[in-house]
């Protein structure tokens, strides 16, 4: 693991106008992960209809009622392994 640079997936979930959570922003790790928290009706999609639709950071999906987009988690260079500390007793 010494400098490995990691990138995760991040699937931004933006809902608009006068919907019950417009304007607010989610962050999720899979397309599937949205619908543990939204129904298809709040989205406006289903899952397998976005699922194949196939986002990407350079084609979001948007509708009426959502903006979704693809984007990367960057985290922090990682330059030794962590030590762990004895126990003390």
């Amino acid at each position: 693991m010494d400098n490995e640079k990691f990138e995760k997936k991040v699937i931004h979930l933006i809902f608009k106008g006068k919907t019950r959570a417009a304007d607010k922003h989610y962050y999720f790790g899979s397309v599937a992960c949205i619908y543990e928290h939204f129904s298809a009706e709040d989205i406006g999609i289903t899952h397998g209809s976005l699922r194949n639709y196939r986002i990407t950071e350079v084609k979001p999906y948007e509708n009426n009622q959502v903006i979704i987009r693809q984007g990367k988690l960057h985290t922090k260079l990682l330059s030794k392994p962590r030590e762990k500390k004895p126990k003390k007793e």
